[in-house]
């Protein structure tokens, strides 16, 4: 059974920098794709960057520009790097993994086969 384990959250202040990380066990991580999401309270899980197996990236529209997706194939772990946070950027992030390299609608989280538990980031003004 897959097993995904996020880190990295925390208490920062706005403007500042965050880099989460997940590592994946028990899935075949460089054919896998993989995604961030994020949940706030009372909103809904909503899409903050994928990656393919062929190491593209793409990203909602709160992401751009300021957050990086990536991934180390040797450590079965993949970050995402996230600058300028400010506190709309506040929630439980999420680490998603699917088998299929490839995603389409990548944005989706029902296409996502793992989840991990996530770790909250909060961004103080």
């Amino acid at each position: 059974q897959a097993q995904l384990l996020e880190s990295g959250g925390g208490s920062v202040q706005s403007g500042g920098s965050v880099r989460l990380s997940c590592v994946a066990s028990d899935v075949t991580f460089e054919t896998s794709a993989w995604g961030w999401f994020r949940q706030a309270p009372g909103k809904e899980r909503e899409f903050v960057a994928h990656i393919t197996k062929g190491n593209n990236g793409w990203y909602g529209d709160s992401a751009k520009d300021r957050f990086t997706i990536s991934r180390n194939n040797a450590e079965n772990t993949v970050y995402l790097q996230m600058n300028q946070l400010g506190p709309e950027d506040t929630a439980t992030y999420y680490c998603a993994g699917a088998s299929s390299g490839r995603l389409w609608p990548y944005w989706q989280p029902s296409k996502y086969d793992w989840w991990g538990q996530g770790t909250q980031v909060t961004v103080s003004s």
